[in-house]
């Protein structure tokens, strides 16, 4: 069946202003985006990275900037229109080194704070792929990880075939998000460092004869990496298991690997879940890391084990505690650890003895902190975001919350943009708690008018609605084009205890769906809100959670929008890559007896015969957390029972889309949708 051209967004938007300054996909698309920082060794300086997007190139490139830890005039220092740099590292000397392409392959460079004396330091083969580099303190050595190949593929194992074009397999785990198998695996190297700073020799594999992956992958990277203060040992993460238990499993283990010994040693042995992110005291007697209980839940609480090396001995300092913890600084004297986590909504800093004792709250207040670097004995520089605002460093007093603004990174591009008011509410849910619900308004909101209304289903499915800022599913994006858009922190989002967090699990179509309703049900009392004109919206657990709601939500939406979301859960766990998530959120196999209530009370595609209103659903090709045919099946149903429907596909993206044109493509066909299926009683049809 062919469909009708997609019109122009801006012809259908519902209340869109033109002469109005407000968010865009195109205006989204200009704005730089921070990377990662690093404060100097004098903790006078911070190093990070700034990338923007070219729409008709299609493709993102980043440069590397400098600005005072106290505040004053941000520099770049580099200006490579062809490469982009990256790793940053400050070596003891207080020259800044960083990896960049320039040469044709990833090689290592050093320049002075001030950008001169540009130098490289490595001839890496083009075939290596050098990552994660890191020296150690006292720079005299640095650990990398590069791809070993322990794996055959077709031609491997049949030379005389070179032109066939197929894949062999004997295992699970043969594809992980939106990679399949290539036969290789990342290692740790370690390299001596001679005292003018450059590499002495060749890398040394840690895990040489291992068919297992460090860091974690796809995501993980150098923070999962750590040298010793002494530089003498290294800590990493890795989970060594392959195939069928790889992937009912979530066991990773802090492996500590001694230079001088060859040894390697497991820190972490006999804990059963994620355990990653080593960092080193200050002095080198203690190791900390992040630690989850629960074998094959993969969205735990993170507690902070400590390990000392004289008593051999390890502790979970936060065990008493409902924070989940998140990059880890030990404090300058070794006596404390900071770490961020969700709280209500945002996501602040935290304090606790290295001892183990209470918790302490440092910040407060309507934004994200997010990654952060100590700058002295009682401030940090930090990533900070708004749902309204991209990420911009900030210096923090962890004494005072004073807060100095060190970047303004897109001042030129947000320069007149209007925003849209954020407010913050408690909704009352069906079994009685007190629900957080962001509801976020158009730029010059009349309270007179009625406004179309999304209801916003969020992913994960533990992963929180909070002040960061999303370069697709925008809020005040959303907003600008006319759109009130309620976000609730239903069950099973972090930052509201360990009971709200995991009692999602094996219960996806029950107390989280009635929460999502509670959150639309209770905005729509608003005179402002038309009920005659709501959607509902939303990917991956959100995508499901639309699915469901389109069997069950009782005439309350008139469009739904669907992206990487579960459709059947019977075809869809078999088919994922991740078994322990499957086992663990969904409560068993399809084929196990008696049959899990997940697979008949809260399996969308058993209420499709509900189905009576236009839907859009959304997936990529290389999604393998949720594997294309979800989409496929969920659009395949409307079509079928004459449901108004669209799928839109894209070939080259998984779980997300992250090209740039693709993103656009993406918001254009979203607000076109929206536009076309939300638009007042009695216009002109389309």
């Amino acid at each position: 069946m062919m469909h009708k051209p997609i019109l122009t967004a801006l012809l259908l938007l519902p209340l869109a202003a033109a002469a109005q300054n407000t968010y865009t996909p195109e205006l989204l698309m200009k704005l730089g985006r921070l990377g990662e920082m690093q404060v100097s060794p004098d903790q006078k300086t911070v190093a990070y990275t700034i990338t923007r997007y070219s729409l008709a190139d299609n493709k993102g490139q980043s440069d590397i900037w400098l600005v005072p830890a106290g505040g004053g005039v941000a520099r770049q220092l580099t200006n490579t229109p062809a490469t982009s740099e990256n790793t940053l590292n400050w070596r003891a000397d207080g020259k800044l080194t960083f990896m960049s392409a320039e040469a044709g392959s990833d090689q290592l460079y050093v320049m002075n704070a001030d950008g001169s004396g540009k130098q490289q330091l490595s001839s890496f083969g083009a075939e290596e792929g050098v990552a994660n580099l890191k020296f150690a303190p006292k720079g005299n050595f640095m650990l990398y990880t590069q791809d070993v190949k322990v794996g055959k593929s077709v031609q491997d194992w049949y030379p005389d075939l070179p032109k066939a074009d197929a894949k062999i397999i004997d295992d699970l785990n043969y594809r992980h998000w939106s990679s399949w198998d290539d036969f290789k695996v990342s290692h740790v190297y370690f390299q001596p460092v001679g005292a003018d700073g450059k590499p002495v020799g060749s890398g040394k594999d840690v895990m040489a004869g291992e068919k297992f992956d460090a860091p974690l992958q796809p995501f993980g990277g150098s923070e999962q990496l750590a040298f010793s203060p002494d530089g003498y040992e290294l800590a990493y993460t890795s989970r060594k298991l392959t195939g069928k238990a790889e992937a009912e499993s979530t066991n990773s283990d802090i492996y500590l690997y001694d230079i001088r010994t060859g040894q390697t040693r497991n820190l972490s042995e006999g804990l059963g879940g994620y355990d990653t992110e080593p960092v080193f005291s200050p002095d080198g007697s203690q190791i900390a890391w992040l630690s989850m209980a629960t074998p094959g839940f993969e969205s735990d609480r993170n507690g902070i084990v400590v390990y000392d090396f004289k008593t051999k001995k390890r502790q979970d300092i936060t065990a008493s505690s409902e924070q989940a913890a998140g990059n880890l600084r030990w404090s300058a004297d070794g006596k404390s650890i900071y770490f961020a986590s969700a709280l209500a909504g945002t996501q602040q800093i935290f304090s606790v003895p290295a001892k183990g004792g209470k918790v302490k709250q440092l910040t407060k207040g309507a934004f994200n902190y997010n990654g952060f670097e100590l700058a002295g004995k009682d401030a940090v520089i930090v990533n900070k975001t708004t749902q309204a605002t991209p990420a911009d460093l900030v210096r923090v007093d962890l004494k005072s919350g004073r807060e100095t603004v060190l970047t303004n990174i897109n001042q030129q591009e947000l320069a007149g943009v209007k925003t849209g008011r954020l407010e913050s509410r408690m909704v009352t849910t069906t079994d009685g708690k007190q629900m957080q619900v962001y509801v976020t308004f158009p730029p010059d909101f009349d309270p007179a008018k009625k406004y179309p209304t999304l209801l916003y289903c969020q992913g994960g499915p533990q992963s929180p609605i909070s002040q960061s800022f999303s370069f697709r599913w925008n809020f005040q994006l959303m907003a600008a084009q006319g759109y009130i858009v309620v976000a609730p922190n239903r069950r099973g989002l972090p930052g509201f205890g360990t009971e709200w967090n995991n009692s999602i699990s094996g219960d996806w179509g029950g107390q989280p769906i009635r929460d999502y309703i509670s959150a639309i049900d209770a905005v729509s009392k608003e005179p402002y809100v038309d009920k005659d004109r709501r959607g509902c919206v939303g990917a991956s657990y959100g995508g499901y959670s639309v699915y469901q709601l389109a069997g069950k939500h009782e005439g309350r939406f008139k469009t739904f929008i669907a992206h990487a979301g579960l459709y059947n859960l019977t075809s869809w766990y078999p088919s994922t890559e991740e078994m322990f998530f499957a086992k663990h959120d969904i409560g068993g196999a399809p084929w196990e007896t008696p049959l899990n209530k997940s697979y008949t009370e809260f399996n969308p595609q058993q209420f499709a015969q509900n189905w009576d209103t236009p839907i859009l659903v959304i997936h990529g090709a290389k999604d393998f957390r949720v594997p294309e045919g979800q989409g496929m099946e969920a659009f395949g149903t409307a079509q079928l029972r004459g449901i108004p429907s669209r799928f839109l596909y894209f070939p080259n993206e998984g779980h997300w889309i992250s090209k740039p044109q693709n993103a656009v493509l993406w918001n254009r066909v979203f607000f076109e949708w929206l536009g076309r299926t939300l638009k007042p009683e009695g216009s002109a049809q389309r």
